[in-house]
């Protein structure tokens, strides 16, 4: 199904590529002004590109490209290939070492309706269009999409293991304590294995919907400029992409905790509870510190952090009919559906998916320390507690045609940028090798 594609990789000079911890920055959607501050004064960070700190971003990001490319900051590989990337990281409270083994390399940019590329969240239209322009004008793209596809017996991985006897570099740690390491492979024969993998497979995005639909937009403007005489191998078609496996263990998903600023209507703490006791079976702890070991592995079972006090509350299973948004059983039965029904719309008054998309008075919190203080320095009202959704359930959800409540994973180590770029410029098109690559055998 998925039509992937090598390719010439452009990445800091060896020089540069030396101490690459000084170059690469978060995604763009997780970069915190401080860190952005500090990143930004390094005038050969990667972030100059991905996020430039300018009234005109997308011709700051330009400027800055032709100049480094021109002074050697930024070379292009001789040889395409496909870029190995392994993430090794520990969780809080174990000492187990983790390895994310996947590879970078082109994806062609699918339309949703095509059923090749399944994404599991909705994407906000100013973000793609952000995300877009960019692109446009630069034809380069910083940092990877987080894709997963399924394979049991781990073929890939064998060679991805070999490419990194040789690795081309690493960070010492990045910003979330991750090592990441980056190889490549260029022999053809195992490229095209890769290809013939991937053709029998769909694609499921785990991070980066954002920066995949920006591709996919400035694919279909293309398309359309082209005016019937596009071919369908244009660089243009393509997207960077980052592909791990869904079968491996070290696939990690971390909770995202829903952060209350705000009551609706003056709504009291009392009056929250009494809202609640309807649908669910409301138990004060002791502890909130112990809410996420309460609640881990319970369907709909949630905590709930209020004026000091905490809760274990649990959704009574009888309520569960009285769902009835307009979506698929496996979206109904997920814990985050479960919350976001009886608690935003039943209890809050915020109606429909939709509302509480736009509604500014829930925020999204991964550390669960912080959502504890947040509300015990008043700066907001109440934390619901959550458990991590499962891989099986975000491959559920994606077969089933429907999408998330709105953060919903966050799968983790996130990529970094600046670690590997791709161009889709049309200069691009003259690479002797793609024609070989393109022709793939059954």
């Amino acid at each position: 199904m998925a039509e992937i594609q090598p390719i010439r990789g452009w990445r800091y000079n060896p020089t540069l590529s030396a101490d690459i911890d000084n170059y690469v920055s978060p995604l763009f959607d997780v970069v915190s002004a401080k860190q952005r501050e500090a990143l930004y004064r390094n005038p050969l960070n990667s972030i100059h590109l991905s996020v430039p700190q300018t009234n005109d971003p997308a011709g700051a990001a330009l400027a800055r490209l032709r100049e480094w490319q021109a002074s050697g900051v930024l070379r292009q590989d001789e040889l395409p290939g496909i870029y190995a990337y392994y993430q090794y990281f520990r969780l809080t409270g174990s000492t187990r070492e983790y390895c994310r083994k996947g590879f970078m390399c082109h994806i062609w940019a699918y339309d949703w309706d095509e059923d090749v590329v399944l994404r599991h969240e909705n994407t906000l239209p100013a973000s793609v269009n952000d995300r877009a322009e960019l692109l446009a004008r630069t034809q380069f793209q910083t940092s990877a999409t987080h894709g997963l596809y399924r394979d049991e017996d781990f073929e890939l991985e064998t060679y991805l293991d070999e490419a990194m006897r040789s690795p081309l570099y690493e960070t010492e740690e990045d910003y979330q304590g991750a090592r990441d390491v980056l190889a490549v492979i260029q022999d053809a024969a195992i490229i095209r294995r890769f290809q013939q993998v991937l053709s029998a497979r769909q694609v499921i995005l785990a991070d980066g919907h954002h920066r995949y639909e920006g591709s996919l937009a400035y694919r279909q403007a293309r398309e359309l400029a082209a005016n019937g005489t596009a071919t369908g191998r244009e660089p243009w078609n393509y997207h960077l992409i980052y592909l791990t496996n869904a079968a491996a263990d070290d696939l990690r998903i971390l909770p995202t905790h829903r952060l209350l600023l705000e009551l609706p209507g003056g709504l009291s703490d009392a009056e929250l509870l009494a809202r609640l006791v309807p649908y669910f079976t409301v138990l004060p702890q002791e502890d909130a510190t112990y809410l996420p070991e309460i609640i881990a592995g319970k369907r709909w079972a949630f905590g709930l952090y209020l004026n000091g006090q905490a809760y274990k509350i649990r959704l009574r299973a009888e309520a569960h009919h009285l769902l009835d948004w307009e979506t698929t059983e496996e979206v109904k039965t997920l814990d985050l559906t479960v919350l976001h029904f009886f608690v935003l719309e039943r209890a809050l008054g915020i109606i429909g998916p939709d509302a509480q998309r736009t509604w500014q008075g829930v925020t999204y919190v991964r550390n669960f320390a912080e959502c504890l203080q947040r509300v015990d320095r008043g700066e907001a009202r109440a934390a619901f507690i959550v458990n991590e959704v499962s891989m099986a359930e975000v491959e559920a959800v994606c077969h089933s045609g429907a999408v998330m409540p709105p953060k919903s994973t966050f799968f983790y180590p996130k990529t970094i940028g600046g670690f590997l770029f791709s161009s889709i410029a049309d200069e691009e098109a003259g690479n002797l090798f793609a024609e070989y690559f393109q022709d793939l055998p059954s």
